[in-house]
């Protein structure tokens, strides 16, 4: 049958506004992230806290999907390389959460690889701990734009000392509304491709700086609610935790009304959780365990997540889930086809998510730190010392039931004893990795203290690695060394940040690698403070810190290979005056 030119015009048109309207359907969503770092299960409004104030989390929760039984590691580094990779974290090198055993094994993929492959801009404001240096380093994990710090902790959260693409540079005010600042600025900017954004919060951990305006709202409040141990609850700590948390709900409202105003939150898929349980013995739902504990209240964490019009809010998922499904799971929902090179340890949780089918119920998920392990299934947790708990009636773990179910207790012990024969084994005793230097894919490369060993007199600023420094120099035979691996051959510029009175003008500096040295004498002081105090409303362990200012050594050319690079003191005027926290070497040339 011939078609007249107005009938064809009319099929043309409806093709074309068919083809518009599948593009439409099909449009990747953004993807939205935000991590915080130390709150607890039980540190939020929506979760029953009657002591706090998080009115926008309680809307997003209430808005949103709700993963109630949403699993983590016990502590920092081991959740985010999990979150990173889809995958158990004694798979990935991460053994710890200081030093270069935080690094992320350079074999391993990463989500954000997977959506900057998909053509996603990529960016990370915060907290990355997961390896300090390039290869290691955020810019070399798939992300494009990256502003925040390398460590696990940080020392100062008022105009800290922060990076930005791996340059040293100052942040702005308050910590957490910097980063939110940031990432306000980054959702701004109008772009035509979609954004994978993380922002990785660092409170409400460790050391307690809570801004005024929010110190003043509950330096003197009464706490409802305590933790699962009384006696051990410090109530001003959960008094600044929970001033953190209200400030982080804040920020949180900034973002949701920049997305609505931007008309971009339909079309973002927005998650909230933590990264372990509470750094204290607060209200935590009545679970047993805080941080580092991998009893339930050491794991589970509160878990939002949103995407109007796709996925149906306003509901509470109990199917038990874990960071591990994210990278699968967002994948999947963004139609992103990305074939791991290894195997995900998580599922997808997408049919869960949009079809409210409570799969899984006969999933096990394990929890691992510190060489204690236990395991978790829907109804049961089997703990570190191989007593059986029913979760679903008693979730502070007080009656072990392992003779009143048999059959759940041999599953879960036959599990757990072969998980730890063949994946537990895959997490070697020592990290015996260099530190990269000089590795082409970033210019500058920073060797911190917190990375370091010392011998002779020198000691760290405290037993908390992340963010110390070094002290307690007396004589030429005290040393700082890294054990590093330099990539290829180069000329380096070398800057020492250090700190010293006027006593120490004239002494000399000096740094070695393989054969290789360079010196320098000391020509200004920099008789800097401790800092941090002002700021504290309880007493850190960890340490404080100091405005170390960077003095040239010249430039070295280094050769390849593997060794120590060593700092030491050359000639030292007066002992107990020279400090430094950072080395730092600038490709130049090769």
């Amino acid at each position: 049958m011939k078609c007249s030119f107005s009938q064809l015009l009319l099929l043309m048109f409806l093709f074309h506004a068919a083809a518009a309207q599948q593009n439409h359907s099909i449009k990747k969503p953004n993807v939205l992230i935000i991590i915080a770092d130390d709150q607890g299960w039980g540190d939020l409004g929506f979760t029953g806290n009657k002591s706090v104030s998080t009115p926008n989390l309680d809307q997003l929760a209430k808005s949103g999907v709700l993963l109630d039984r949403f699993y983590v590691s016990p502590v920092c580094s081991p959740t985010r390389a999990e979150f990173l990779t889809g995958r158990y974290h004694v798979r990935t090198g991460v053994s710890g959460t200081a030093t270069g055993r935080v690094r992320l094994d350079l074999d391993e993929s990463t989500i954000t690889e997977a959506f900057k492959h998909a053509g996603y801009k990529t960016a990370l404001f915060g907290k990355w701990h997961n390896g300090g240096q390039a290869p290691y380093h955020p810019n070399c994990r798939g992300i494009d734009e990256f502003y925040g710090f390398c460590s696990g902790h940080w020392g100062n959260y008022f105009n800290p000392v922060l990076e930005h693409n791996g340059e040293i540079v100052k942040g702005n005010g308050f910590i957490t509304n910097d980063l939110t600042d940031h990432t306000i600025d980054y959702i701004n900017k109008k772009n035509d491709q979609p954004f994978f954004l993380i922002m990785a919060l660092n409170t409400p951990h460790s050391p307690m700086q809570v801004p005024e305006e929010f110190w003043n709202r509950y330096k003197n409040k009464i706490i409802q609610q305590k933790g699962g141990i009384p006696e051990k609850e410090d109530i001003e700590h959960t008094r600044a935790a929970m001033a953190l948390n209200e400030n982080i709900d804040v920020n949180i409202g900034r973002i949701m009304n920049t997305l609505k105003k931007n008309n971009q939150l339909d079309n973002t898929i927005i998650i909230y959780f933590s990264d372990n349980g509470p750094n204290g013995n607060r209200y935590n739902g009545g679970m047993k365990g805080i941080k580092g504990s991998v009893d339930e209240g050491g794991v589970r964490v509160p878990f939002i997540i949103q995407w109007n019009k796709i996925i149906k809010g306003g509901r509470k998922i109990p199917t038990i889930a874990a960071n591990i499904d994210l990278f699968p799971t967002l994948i999947d929902l963004a139609g992103i086809e990305w074939k791991n090179p290894k195997p995900f340890d998580g599922i997808s949780l997408k049919n869960i998510l949009l079809m409210g089918k409570y799969e899984a119920s006969d999933r096990i998920i394990p929890s691992f730190w510190a060489n204690e392990t236990s395991v978790r299934s829907q109804q049961f947790r089997l703990s570190n010392k191989n007593q059986l708990f029913d979760m679903v009636n008693d979730p502070n773990q007080t009656k072990n039931v392992a003779h009143e179910f048999p059959k759940e207790f041999q599953k879960l012990s036959s599990w757990k004893e072969n998980w730890l024969k063949t994946v537990r084994t895959e997490l070697p005793d020592q990290d015996l990795r260099p530190l990269i230097v000089g590795n082409k894919k970033m210019a500058l490369t920073k060797l911190p203290a917190s990375e370091a060993e010392a011998k002779g007199n020198i000691i760290r600023s405290s037993k908390h690695p992340n963010d110390s420094y070094f002290k307690g120099w007396k004589s030429t035979d005290d040393k700082i060394f890294w054990n590093i691996e330099v990539e290829s051959d180069g000329l380096f510029e070398v800057e020492v940040y250090y700190a010293c009175s006027e006593k120490n003008i004239g002494s000399e500096l000096e740094m070695q690698f393989n054969g290789a040295s360079i010196s320098y004498k000391i020509q200004t002081a920099n008789n800097a403070p401790v800092i941090g105090m002002e700021h504290d409303k309880v007493l850190r362990e960890e340490s404080y810190v100091k405005d170390f200012k960077p003095m040239k050594l010249g430039k070295i050319y280094l050769k390849k290979g593997k060794g120590m690079l060593e700092l030491y003191s050359k000639h030292l005027n007066t002992p107990d005056d020279l400090e430094s926290n950072l080395i730092t070497l600038r490709r130049i040339s090769e």
